[in-house]
């Protein structure tokens, strides 16, 4: 099965949880367009993903689904609340949702954790996860240290529930690549960004389609919680202090609303622009609908020509 019979949506391919990017209104872009979209949780209270919860609601009738980070503070009123929602999907990031997921599955949803590791996907699977994302260090945002070719197929033998992969995909021979590392799908993030219906900034898109193979770096590993986003002068500062053993304030108060002042304000120098390695492949700003069709396109292409070249 493959993961849009799995989801109930058209294509194999799902939305990343970008936070302060995944809103309920793109989320429905996202699924109208063919994959399941996502809305992020993140810097967002219970009452505020509610709304945008609503908002998806009215403006699709296909299936979305909720990111939710396990670090945030208000994290038992959301799960709570997207158990009353009875949210088809819900994905969680930073932290062990082992407590929620039988309330979530109870209400219908299928859980699906992102996973950097195999020795945590186990750990997801044991508590009755419905599947694992498999999320490579080539992704944008919150990063492990396993790229994705060592990290998929690792994870596939090693569980039995399906396991979704993710990070490095911008183009049909990746998506391809996937599936030949056992992924029943993908989910993508960066490649979205550069859509028209992305609420990003200008400046935010631009600089994706400026950037070259070697575009990003990762900030955060001294202190625990790496992070990939495009090169600039705030993540070369960031990186400067991480090498001086700078105090928590120092990186928080560089830090602080550096992604809202990049999705926003696309501030370039101090915002925080999250973003894959896959950023250098990005060359043009195109519809959702165009992003997606080309990605699965070319996959189908790319197996053909393997198929082929097989005689």
């Amino acid at each position: 099965m493959l993961l849009n019979e799995y989801l109930g949506v058209e294509f194999p391919l799902m939305q990343g949880g970008m936070a302060q990017i995944a809103t309920g209104r793109f989320a429905a872009d996202v699924s109208n367009a063919g994959a399941l979209g996502i809305i992020a949780a993140g810097g967002r209270s219970a009452a505020q993903l509610k709304e945008e919860i609503a908002t998806a609601r009215s403006l699709t009738d296909k299936p979305f689904g909720v990111n939710v980070m396990l670090m945030a503070p208000d994290v038992d009123e959301i799960a709570s609340m997207l158990a009353q929602e009875q949210i088809s999907v819900i994905t969680t990031g930073a932290g062990d949702p082992a407590k929620y997921i039988p309330m979530w599955k109870a209400a219908g949803s299928k859980v699906i954790p992102v996973v950097p590791s195999v020795a945590l996907a186990l750990r997801m699977q044991k508590s009755g996860a419905s599947a694992v994302i498999a999320e490579g260090t080539e992704s944008g945002g919150h990063v492990g240290e396993l790229t994705t070719m060592a990290l998929l197929p690792q994870t596939v033998q090693a569980l039995d529930v399906p396991v979704i992969g993710a990070g490095g995909v911008a183009s049909g021979c990746q998506l391809a690549a996937m599936f030949a590392l056992g992924a029943i799908g993908a989910q993508i993030g960066t490649v979205l960004l550069v859509s028209e219906e992305c609420p990003i900034h200008d400046n935010y898109k631009q600089a994706l389609l400026d950037a070259r193979d070697t575009g990003t770096t990762v900030t955060g590993r001294a202190n625990g919680a790496p992070v990939r986003l495009l090169k600039n002068k705030m993540s070369k500062r960031y990186l400067e202090l991480e090498k001086t053993g700078a105090s928590r304030d120092e990186f928080e108060k560089l830090a602080l609303g550096s992604l809202r002042r990049a999705v926003l304000d696309g501030d370039l120098d101090s915002g925080s622009f999250m973003a894959g390695q896959v950023s250098g492949q990005l060359k043009e700003i195109r519809p959702l609908r165009v992003i997606l069709e080309e990605l699965v396109l070319g996959c189908s292409a790319t197996i053909r020509q393997l198929q082929a070249s097989q005689g």
